[in-house]
């Protein structure tokens, strides 16, 4: 019996063993601090349509991954849209634990479920990275009677209501946010001012044509009808001004007295309860990819800043903005 008992038990341990060297065979880690390498294509997942940020960001990510071989596995670029993000987000939590599927992420990840509109929030998910810094820019017609914020806030001091702002996002969120931040520092009853959302590509329209009197919006989406003469930028949200041709014109806010900024961080994300060897895998290839020549003229490319933070300095930088976009919106009466 004794001799039946050891053999069986060798069998049993020849069968963990193998089980254990088919896990890591699959690229997947022993979730006590081992290694992790993919070893099948890596999902992305940009939570919007096709040519807005997330997307360009999603694609140009994958791209220089691809490019450099930074990334040895594929990195496939999908999209899934609706809801602000609600959608993709909800997907991405139903992959629980996947080291395959990740989504790029932004602001909305934090002001869609604070306006109700999603059970999910940063907090759901797993961080890996930020890379880049994007930020807000405030247009209006070439003609118009303002040359700066100081000229456009006085205005709305006196009147906020005198004054429509238009953006893409909706109340609440991105473009709406931006700017009440940048108005309240000046002294302007943020609650009073009158925002348009316009979701269905009518922003620039209804600016050239007096329909509304400002564009909130990126900067990366101002600087061809600056360049054509169709408007002109009276400040954007970086503390200091940017690089690159047109975008070096562009007045900040804090130049022109105004004590607040407003960045639009975009970075990596993956499902809940992601493994650590994952995670550390994900960060150092991230952060290589920042540090790249390639990303670099990607960034030039977009007037993006580099704006790199690993997971654990990531989720407490998420944390401390969540705070201070919670007070912003309960004071517009916008809160969940």
């Amino acid at each position: 019996m004794k001799k039946i008992s050891m053999t069986l038990l060798l069998m049993l341990s020849a069968v963990a063993l193998a089980a254990c060297n088919s896990d890591n065979a699959n690229g997947d880690s022993n979730g006590d601090g081992g290694d992790f390498t993919p070893t099948k294509p890596i999902e992305m997942v940009a939570p919007a349509g096709a040519g807005g940020g997330w997307d360009t960001t999603a694609r140009e990510v994958a791209k220089v991954f691809g490019e450099t071989g930074i990334l040895e596995e594929n990195m496939a670029v999908i999209n899934k849209e609706g809801g602000g993000g609600a959608i993709a987000w909800a997907y991405i939590h139903g992959k629980n634990d996947s080291p395959y599927n990740l989504f790029v992420s932004s602001p909305p990840l934090m002001f869609v479920p604070l306006n109700g509109q999603s059970q999910y929030g940063h907090e759901d998910f797993t961080p890996l990275a930020n890379v880049i810094a994007d930020y807000g820019a405030f247009a209006v017609r070439e003609d118009a009677e303002w040359d700066d914020l100081n000229d456009l806030f006085d205005d709305m001091k006196e009147d906020p209501e005198s004054v429509t702002v238009i953006g893409v996002s909706a109340p609440g969120s991105m473009d709406h946010i931006q700017f009440i931040r940048i108005a309240k520092a000046a002294g302007v009853d943020v609650t009073k001012i009158k925002y348009v959302s316009e979701q269905e590509g009518g922003t620039l329209t209804a600016l050239l044509n007096g329909s509304v009197d400002v564009y909130s919006t990126g900067v990366g989406e101002t600087v061809e009808q600056v360049r054509a003469g169709n408007i002109k930028v009276l400040g954007i949200t970086a503390e200091e001004r940017l690089e690159g041709e047109v975008l070096s014109d562009f007045p900040t806010a804090m130049e022109q007295g105004i004590d607040e900024t407003f960045v639009n961080w975009r970075g990596f994300f993956g499902p809940p309860n992601m493994d650590q060897a994952a995670v550390d895998y994900y960060e150092a290839k991230f952060k290589e990819l920042s540090d790249s020549e390639e990303f670099d003229e990607v960034r030039k490319k977009y007037g993006w800043n580099e704006m790199y933070m690993d997971s654990e300095e990531y989720k407490t930088f998420l944390d401390e903005e969540k705070k201070e976009i919670e007070t912003l919106l309960d004071e517009l009466g916008l809160g969940n």
